[in-house]
């Protein structure tokens, strides 16, 4: 909000007036003995525009240095590392031209997790004092979530002001940023993707250890015939019929080549026939079978992972939100995590079409929600509800590690 004029000084009244924590914010230019919390702190950001505008460039005592993210559509954001946990009562933001007109300023302990001290979708650059700030925490995020221009995000200068102490700075950090890499905010990563495959494995397998799945395979009852493996390929849905015949195109010699006619008969509907009883014992030999292992995998990226990812980017998505669209794409198929997406964008508008990443992926887990209870075999909701709604109550959109959540009653978490 520009502080230069008196219709500035009215727009940043409308802004306090939207605010959810807390509702007493003021950016009345009033002296404060607040001690500077954030000068030469080490900083992080989810992408910069070149070397010359990286994210400790807001945190320096530069006047002519800024850090500007990258030109993609989406969410993006600064953190600054306060060295300990503490009280922060005023933020001061001094946006560039490309500012961000939604935004939050957040506070953690851990990095992950992250609370709302302050929140607008009315900003409109310029210089936002923010007062009377009520929170705590190690860590300070500026989360920008609605561009006023296709340029991204800029910040001239980042400062965060508290009680005090200032955190003293690690004898391992040379300089402000330095050698401190950006954290991946997709999927493709290895890290990353590596995660999405044990959040999956929670929910299909009751386990995090995915890769202990190939020899998996059981009829749930839910009309789609048998499930197995990693990713719970089925005899009904065409799936399990397309891995295996390209099983048996790498190894023609293998346990499972046999049962393909049935596998093609049986395509659509619930059936065993031609299946049993030897079906379950073949695929238990197969999986301990590197060829079959690795045609398991390559199935999984191309049928579910590689398609929910690129949908996700194209909609500005950062990697909880690409995890959302893989999970549902698992369940319901690529057709059916594009229906569910057609419900949520007519919601919300996705953030490559301009809109609050966090309010978009709310909509998305609401229709996927609903989409679930359409179907009685999949009506139990909690692998959105006390996994995937539990991140993004936290804002964790790059499910940053530890990670806590329960699947059916179970509990698991990442650790870092």
């Amino acid at each position: 909000m520009r502080t230069r004029s008196r219709r500035s000084m009215a727009l940043g009244g409308g802004i306090a007036a939207i605010l959810c924590i807390p509702p007493a914010v003021s950016v009345a230019a009033n002296a404060s003995s607040d001690v500077l919390l954030s000068m030469g702190r080490p900083a992080l950001a989810s992408s910069t525009q070149s070397v010359s505008w990286l994210a400790s460039s807001a945190v320096d005592r530069g006047t002519g240095t800024r850090w500007a993210s990258g030109a993609g559509v989406g969410t993006e954001w600064l953190r600054i590392d306060l060295g300990a946990a503490q009280e922060v009562t005023r933020v001061r933001l001094h946006w560039a031209t490309a500012y961000a007109k939604g935004y939050r300023v957040q506070l953690s302990d851990d990095g992950a997790t992250w609370r709302d001290t302050f929140r607008t979708a009315s900003g409109n650059g310029g210089v936002d004092d923010l007062r009377n700030l009520k929170g705590h925490g190690r860590y300070l995020r500026v989360l920008a979530t609605q561009r006023a221009n296709p340029s991204g995000y800029s910040l001239w200068d980042v400062r965060a002001y508290g009680p005090g102490p200032a955190g003293r700075l690690p004898e391992s950090v040379a300089a402000p940023g330095a050698g401190v890499p950006p954290v991946a905010g997709d999927l493709t990563g290895h890290t990353k993707k590596e995660t999405a495959l044990q959040l999956v494995a929670s929910a299909e397998n009751s386990t995090l250890n995915w890769r202990g799945e190939y020899g998996y395979l059981e009829d749930l009852g839910d009309g789609r015939g048998y499930t197995g493996g990693i990713i719970g390929f089925c005899s009904g849905t065409g799936d399990m019929l397309a891995m295996v015949t390209e099983y048996t195109r790498r190894k023609p010699d293998n346990p499972l080549a046999r049962y393909l006619p049935a596998l093609r008969a049986v395509d659509g509907t619930d059936s065993h026939a031609g299946l049993d009883p030897g079906f379950p014992a073949a695929w238990r030999i197969a999986a301990k079978d590197g060829i079959f292992q690795k045609t398991q995998q390559d199935a999984r990226d191309r049928m579910y992972f590689a398609p929910a990812v690129r949908l996700a980017e194209s909609d500005g998505l950062r990697a909880l939100g690409q995890f959302a669209y893989y999970d549902a794409a698992v369940m319901h198929g690529v057709s059916g995590l594009r229906t569910i997406r057609e419900r949520a964008v007519r919601a919300r508008k996705t953030p490559s079409q301009g809109g609050d990443e966090i309010a978009y992926l709310g909509a998305f887990l609401d229709s996927r929600d609903t989409e679930m209870r359409r179907e009685a075999a999949h009506s139990d909701t909690t692998r959105v509800d006390t996994a995937q709604r539990v991140f993004l109550t936290g804002s964790n959109l790059d499910l940053v590690a530890p990670l806590s959540w329960s699947v059916y009653g179970d509990k698991y978490s990442i650790k870092r």
